[in-house]
């Protein structure tokens, strides 16, 4: 039973799943129906957590909007995910950065990872 849900786990997946870590500046394209009709819209923002494995995978972006915390979360190989952008890479010391959400201001900052 468990060969048969990885096969279907497996043909769910992206051919090329973007490449982007926790801390990272990132800018999602998610496709949005409205009625009959179909956008993308773009959410950009701070990757707060990356969690799950396989076709369950999700990750949480936190971002300011008119000076109020908004935080979304996107499965990675759903198909309403168009694309994933790195904007900017972030230098962090942990998976999850919960503690962004108490900060305002500069402090509300990740440094950025200088290679």
């Amino acid at each position: 039973m468990q060969e048969i849900i990885k096969n279907l786990e497996a043909a769910q997946l992206k051919a090329e799943a973007p490449q982007f870590n926790v801390g990272d500046t990132v800018r999602v394209y998610g496709r949005i129906k409205e009625g009959n009709r179909e956008r993308v819209q773009v959410f950009e923002g701070t990757v707060l957590k990356k969690q799950g494995g396989s076709s369950r995978e999700t990750f949480t972006v936190r971002k300011n909007s008119n000076g109020i915390g908004v935080e979304k979360t996107w499965p990675l190989h759903s198909p309403n995910v168009e694309k994933v952008e790195v904007v900017r890479r972030g230098k962090v010391r942990r998976a999850r950065l919960n503690y962004l959400r108490n900060r305002s201001g500069k402090s509300a900052k990740v440094k950025e990872l200088v290679r």
